[in-house]
């Protein structure tokens, strides 16, 4: 009797095991601050990328 393929109880192995969270959505000071540290990233890496490109290219 081969067991490939049969679906019966476990049907996911591993080492870990995690449950699932439901996803929540942002609120308060954490979203305000997650958005201003996204944008103040995305700034640096144009202010950067532009600078370098610059200091080539001059």
């Amino acid at each position: 009797m081969s067991l490939i393929g049969s679906n019966r109880g476990n049907s996911r192995r591993g080492a870990t095991r995690r449950r699932k969270t439901p996803r929540q959505r942002r609120r308060g000071f954490d979203g305000w601050l997650d958005r201003a540290v996204d944008v103040a990233v995305i700034t640096a890496l144009i202010v950067g990328g532009v600078a370098l490109m610059l200091n080539l290219l001059l």
